[in-house]
């Protein structure tokens, strides 16, 4: 039996950067987000993450429920219905990239502001 290596993000093959890529791709972002707020269904997800295809919805909550960060629950019902919710673990991810996202509204003044900067600095050089 072989030694388990501890993850290593900086790693090329580390399997956490899968996980990452998941949890903080735009619509990942979006989907976990509003989920921290309560369980929706498919159409009102849609909904409520402006802009998101209904493929890229599908194939965004496909990929949290495989890492269990996403619970589907479909009832048994005509018409069908299917909730949406996080799991204890997609709550944990949720926060964080949460933050990081509230933290972008915050911050999105200056970031234009030094695009700007750097723009005119660029233009004047060439």
């Amino acid at each position: 039996m072989g030694v388990s290596k501890t993850p290593n993000v900086n790693e090329p093959m580390c399997p956490s950067r899968l996980v990452l890529e998941h949890v903080t791709s735009r619509w990942g972002v979006l989907v976990l987000a509003a989920l921290l707020e309560r369980s929706y269904r498919f159409s009102e997800l849609r909904r409520a993450i402006g802009g998101v295809s209904e493929k890229m919805l599908a194939q965004t909550l496909q990929t949290l429920e495989r890492d269990g960060f996403v619970h589907r629950d479909a009832k048994p019902v005509i018409p069908p219905r299917v909730d949406y919710s996080l799991t204890a673990l997609g709550e944990e991810a949720a926060r964080q990239v949460w933050e990081l996202a509230r933290w972008t509204e915050r911050r999105v003044d200056e970031v234009q502001e030094a695009r700007v900067r750097y723009d005119t600095v660029r233009e004047a050089s060439q």
